[in-house]
Formats: C-alpha cells, sequence, structure tokens
C-alpha cells in the first residue's frame, strides 16, 4: 500500500512518458537551500553548482580546470593573479565582473555562511580591473586552487537588489530571498522550487561554455521511503535514483532498462564527541564530561565493530576506516590507517579505570536522511555501546533539523555521527575543518571542540609546505596524534550507489556531485 501515494509525491501532472530529455530524479532528502554559501554539505554544493560557478571547477576526473576564471598564475609566494573570463553574464543579464568575485568573498565570510573556511587561508582579495584579481594569502598555499573548487560566485547587485547580502543562518531556521531563490552563471535555472518536494530546473540559453548535457528540464524529487524510490525507478517514473539503499542493489542489478553506477566515496562516516565542555548536555553524567577522558573514547573505539557495520548495515559497500580521510585523498597511507581489534573486555577495563564502573548514559545525534543507512549505523552502534553498558538514546531526525542542531555555532550534541568529503580531495582539509582548534576559520566543523597544540602545529605547517615528502610526513604525524587521541572514532569511507534508467549517461566522481552539466540522453 505504500506505493499508492507515488504519483502525488513525484510531479503532479508529468506525463511518465514525458520527452526523454527531460531528467527525472530522485533523493530522499531535499537541498535546505538554493544560497550556495548556506551549508558545506555536498549535497547543497553539488545541486547549487548548476546556477553558481567557482573561479575553478573540477572536471569529470576531478581535475582542476578554468571556470569563471580562465587562467592564473603566481606572481609571489603568497599572491595569485586571476584573469576573469569576459563576456559572462548572470541569468538575470547583468555582466560578471571582478566587483562580484569580491562581494562574493565579503558574503562567504559573513554571518550566517557556512562557507567561510574555505577562504581560510586568504588574507585578501584585490580588484586590479574589471577582469583582474588577485588575491593573497597569508602564507604560500600550495592547494589553494583545490579549496576553491566549490566556492560559487554571486552577483552583487542581484544580492543587493533583492536584501540578501548575507547568508540566511540556517542554524535558527533563518531565511531570506537567496533561501528559495537562486541566479547565477551556471548552466541551468530555477524554474520552480517546493522545498521537500520538488525542484524544477531548465538550461541556461545564455551560458557563457559550450553543453554538453542534453537535458531539457531537469526535476529533483524527494522521496523519502526507501521501497518508493526504487519503485519509481522500476517503473520508469524517475530516471536517476542518487541515494540507492544497499539492500537493493543486486535487484536493481538484475532488472533490464537500469543500471547500477557504483564507486568508492571520498566520504569518511565517523563519530564525534563533545571533548570542550565540563559537563554534557545531553547525558546522566553530572559533575564532569566522559568525553575528556581518553579511557572513556578508547573503550567506545574498542566496542564498536566496523566490520560488522559493513558486512550488516551496509551490505559490504563500505571500507573500516580509523583515518578521517581515505583511498584517493591526497595525504592517504595505507600505514596511517590501523584500527585496534574490537577488545570488550578492555574496554570495561579501561572505563572502570577512567572511573565509570557501570557506565553511562548519552544522547547519539543521528541524521535519518543524509547518508548511506545513517540511521541503521546509528542503531548499531548505539547496540554495540550497550555491551560495555554506555547507554546510548538514539536521536535521528532529517537533515535539516539535524544540521541545524549540531553544526556551528550552535553544537548543540554531545555524541553525533557525521560524513566528511575533503573538498579539496586533500588530507589537510579535513585535518583543518574537522580536528583544528576551533577559532572562526580553523575547526568550523569540529563539532566536538577537540582540541591539541601540538595537532594545530602540525596543520599549520602542512598548510604551507611544498615540498611533498616533508607534507607527508608531517600527514602521518598529524594523523598519529588523532589516532592516539581518539579524537574521533572513524567508521568507513562509504560507497557511492547511483541507479539510471537505460539511455541516459551521468558522470559518477568520488566527491558525490551529480553534474548535470555532464548528463547526455543517448550518444
Amino acid at each position: 500500500m505504500r506505493h499508492l501515494t507515488l504519483a502525488a509525491v513525484l510531479l503532479a501532472g508529468t506525463s511518465l512518458a514525458a520527452d526523454a530529455n527531460v531528467f527525472r530524479w530522485a533523493n530522499d532528502g531535499d537541498v535546505n537551500s538554493m544560497d550556495p554559501y548556506a551549508r558545506q554539505e555536498t549535497f547543497l554544493l553539488a545541486f547549487n553548482s548548476n546556477f553558481y560557478e567557482p573561479l575553478v571547477r573540477r572536471n569529470s576526473e576531478m581535475g582542476v580546470e578554468a571556470a569563471l576564471a580562465e587562467r592564473w598564475e603566481m606572481v609571489s609566494p603568497t599572491v595569485w593573479r586571476f584573469h576573469l573570463r569576459q563576456n559572462v553574464r548572470f541569468s538575470d543579464g547583468t555582466p560578471f565582473t571582478a566587483d562580484d568575485v569580491i562581494f562574493s568573498a565579503q558574503r562567504t565570510r559573513a554571518p550566517g555562511s557556512n562557507m567561510s573556511s574555505v577562504l581560510a587561508s586568504v588574507k585578501e582579495i584585490r580588484k586590479i580591473d574589471d577582469h583582474t584579481i588577485e588575491v593573497e594569502t597569508t602564507n604560500p598555499n600550495p592547494i589553494l586552487l583545490q579549496e576553491i573548487t566549490n566556492w560559487g560566485i554571486m552577483s552583487r547587485v542581484w544580492a543587493e537588489r533583492n536584501n540578501a547580502t548575507r547568508p540566511a543562518d540556517l542554524t535558527t531556521r533563518e531565511e531570506n530571498f537567496a533561501t528559495r531563490n537562486a541566479m547565477g552563471t551556471g548552466p541551468f535555472l530555477l524554474q520552480s522550487r517546493e522545498p521537500d518536494r520538488r525542484t524544477v530546473l531548465v538550461p541556461n540559453p545564455n551560458w557563457w561554455d559550450r553543453p554538453i548535457h542534453n537535458i531539457t528540464r531537469a526535476e529533483l524529487n524527494i522521496v523519502a521511503n526507501d521501497a518508493t524510490r526504487v519503485a519509481a525507478l522500476l517503473s520508469n517514473e524517475v530516471d536517476f535514483v542518487y541515494t540507492v539503499p544497499p539492500q537493493d542493489v543486486e535487484r536493481i542489478s538484475r532488472t533490464n532498462g537500469v543500471r547500477i553506477i557504483q564507486g568508492p566515496e571520498l566520504r569518511t562516516i565517523y563519530l564525534g564527541m563533545d571533548q570542550m565542555r565540563p559537563v554534557l548536555l545531553k547525558s546522566d553524567v553530572t559533575g564532569r564530561n566522559p568525553f575528556q577522558d581518553v579511557r572513556v573514547r578508547r573503550a567506545m573505539q574498542l566496542a564498536i565493530d566496523t566490520t560488522a557495520i559493513q558486512r550488516s548495515v551496509m551490505r559490504g559497500q563500505s571500507r573500516p576506516t580509523n583515518l578521517t580521510y581515505g583511498p584517493g585523498v591526497n595525504g592517504f597511507v595505507e600505514a596511517d590507517d590501523q584500527r585496534p581489534a574490537v577488545d570488550l573486555p578492555r574496554a570495561r577495563t579501561l572505563l572502570t579505570e577512567a572511573g565509570f564502573p557501570n557506565g553511562f548514559g548519552v544522547t547519539l545525534d543521528c541524521p535519518n536522511d543524509r547518508y548511506v543507512n545513517d540511521e541503521g549505523i546509528c542503531t548499531a552502534v548505539v547496540a554495540m555501546l550497550a555491551r560495555i553498558n554506555i547507554r546510548v538514546t538514539l536521536n535521528a531526525q532529517t537533515r535539516v533539523r539535524f544540521f541545524a542542531e549540531v553544526n556551528g555555532p550552535r553544537y548543540n550534541t554531545s555524541f553525533y555521527l557525521l560524513g566528511w568529503t575533503p573538498a579539496t580531495s586533500d588530507a589537510h582539509n579535513a585535518l583543518f575543518s574537522l580536528s583544528g582548534t576551533r577559532d572562526g576559520s580553523r575547526g568550523v566543523f569540529n563539532n566536538g571542540g577537540y582540541s591539541n597544540p601540538r595537532l594545530d602545529t602540525l596543520i599549520d605547517r602542512i598548510g604551507v609546505e611544498t615540498d611533498q615528502a616533508t607534507r607527508q610526513r608531517l600527514i602521518s604525524e598529524a594523523s598519529g596524534v588523532i589516532r592516539d587521541d581518539v579524537a574521533y572514532i572513524p567508521l568507513h569511507q562509504q560507497q557511492i550507489v547511483w541507479a539510471v534508467r537505460q539511455g541516459w549517461n551521468v558522470v559518477q566522481t568520488a566527491d558525490n556531485y551529480i553534474q548535470l552539466r555532464l548528463v547526455r540522453f543517448g550518444n
């Protein structure tokens, strides 16, 4: 009976035999905002990249290529000069100039933005002329280009005209014009927006680039129920599913007319703990914070069986890990990724030594529509920690509520599950964003407030080191510090699993971006 409401979930009035170039796709959760600075989250950034373009972008092989900047050079170890593409217009006809880049930098750093870390190394952006800017970094930054591939440029004129000069703060559920509207230089235009139901895009006829895609209309449909989403694909009601449930992969693979596209993702799923507050917000422990004791954190690590999660929850579609970054990320070395075996007696001993012989209670905050089987993973963790008498209350909620709760500036969590994809494909991004001491730019996504001065020094050195051998040694040393401190409990790198109907060609990259500009029907 649960499939009977599918027509109401999908686009009302859309023929199931629609024009082949109408790309109908489904996801379990929606984009939280049309504002490209509202949240540093893969699905939001990927979706909004259809409207807002960066100075440099990723190609189908994950390499960096020219976008709104047609070329660049370094004029000193700390100054990059970008030559902006001329004759580019925003979709309302406004010319794209250096003023928009400078405005976008200011907006990225404004209150409400979740993207300030992408410009953390930037000291100043200067206008040379309408189509030339200089970006000065505080120190030499060998990965600046990689850091700005997700930084979409907005129109100063449009933002000012619509009172959207700063991002709306999603943590307080604030909205402004940019929350539900979009106007960039990119390959698509926003035609209609119905949050949590459907969003419709159409091609930008005045896009500066030569289109690879041949889409006439793209329709994102939100179908939260796994079975309903798969049924929509198999019955030809959608052409593409972005989030394929692991339990349905084999069934889809055996179905004529559809195929599975699967590959490793750069994202790491991990557990974090509040190590900053003297007393946890969501725990039955009074007078102290158990997570400030490394013995407690290690005990939890020894109780969580990532191999069992891989086998039973992820159906083999994950790679267990003990690092916050994985294969495919520059700086990853297999020898650094060592995890101790599950050891329940040792875990109980550590808890007793830490003063918790009877364990304790804590709430685990978890999304239920963001990562592959996220609630299932959290449910398994609850059961595993119960074996050492850590009594976990699971608080699973939609991504909108979850991110508003656990992310900055509130960090209203004691124990949480998150995922992280290094946007730069470099280990420094994960180290800087997740493990560096929070200072306003570094550690923005260090939700647990972990802090180690030695690690901060290593992160700073990695950020400016240009000798690759030395840089790798520093990355490995930093990872050792995090591992010894049990700053996090990494779980796995998940697999990207998409499903698509025959005739459609989509490009899957390890950052899990569905790039509509690369989607074609037929040859």
